[in-house]
């Protein structure tokens, strides 16, 4: 049997679900977009189906790999979310192959983006490699040995819950100081001290000029180089790629972290990691979902 030579991918995203039809080359044949319609009552299944539907008319007669991402942690088997407290309820335990009769990866987000950065993007070739995605929250993701690794219980990634600060407030899987409270969006106005709702606003600001903002930044790339130095210390990646909203901020982002980078990051040899900004944007988790199903395929040749 051959490995399929097409697939689609599906983003469950919190406000839109994605679409794509690629080949195997990472080429988009196809998109769409919908709203995900989390109304409470599980609209958002049906929204998913439909896009399926669209899509897979679409590839025709042409035999296609089926992948889903979402947040949460998946099964062992990747056959759907296994846990996802407080948001898109009746997400945990949904059998997405069942629904959609066809055979599903279910990955994670965070998975799915560092999937289409491994396979088409700014980590092809790579063997090692870290992924953080910076936006509401901070997702992340490993690849060793030129793999995917999600390790036990399949939570190995989940960069944005490392600690940066012992004595701060427990995020939402308890851990204390976390990364992702550190520069998500969710924690903004907690961090500005209810001045700006969204790191968009506090951006504008610091290019501005204004003091406050700058500090409230500068603090926050801070302990992300310190959490990447980190990172660096425990998988020793050649490359991390940062995707996600915030990079959007572009220099000022790139700019102060590779400063701080230099400062804490232990670089025995003289030898440091790689930062590259994500290839890909609003559909990188749609890609990547489509990416890990063709890998899947691949692999069971």
């Amino acid at each position: 049997m051959n490995a399929d030579t097409i697939a689609i991918g599906i983003d469950l995203g919190g406000t839109r679900i994605k679409g794509v039809l690629i080949d195997r080359q990472g080429q988009v044949l196809d998109s769409t977009y919908v709203p995900t319609n989390d109304d409470g009552d599980g609209g958002w299944k049906e929204a998913v189906q439909r896009t399926y539907e669209d899509l897979s008319a679409k590839a025709g007669e042409m035999p296609y790999a089926l992948g889903l991402s979402a947040p949460g942690i998946p099964d062992a088997d990747n056959t759907c979310i296994r846990f996802m407290p407080g948001r898109l309820e009746g997400l945990e335990g949904f059998d997405w192959g069942e629904y959609l009769g066809h055979p599903c990866q279910v990955v994670n987000d965070a998975i799915a983006a560092m999937a289409a950065e491994a396979r088409f993007g700014k980590a092809v070739g790579v063997r090692h490699a870290a992924m953080l995605t910076l936006g509401t929250g901070v997702g992340g993701a490993l690849l060793i040995n030129g793999q995917i690794y999600q390790g036990a219980f399949q939570k190995a990634g989940h960069l944005g819950h490392v600690t940066i600060y012992h004595a701060g407030e427990p995020d939402v899987t308890g851990m204390p100081g976390s990364l992702e409270d550190a520069i998500g969006n969710c924690t903004i106005v907690e961090r500005t001290q209810g001045r700006f709702a969204s790191t968009h606003e506090l951006l504008e600001a610091h290019r501005k000029g204004d003091a406050f903002a700058r500090e409230v930044w500068l603090t926050s790339v801070r302990k992300l180089a310190v959490a990447i130095a980190s990172i660096t210390n425990v998988v020793s990646p050649e490359l991390v790629v940062i995707g996600g909203g915030i990079t959007e901020a572009g220099e000022d982002l790139f700019g102060p972290l590779s400063t701080y980078l230099a400062k804490y990051e232990w670089r025995a040899g003289g030898q440091g990691v790689r930062i590259e900004k994500a290839a890909f944007g609003d559909l990188a988790g749609a890609i990547g979902a489509a990416g890990f199903a063709l890998m899947e395929s691949e692999r069971k040749q």
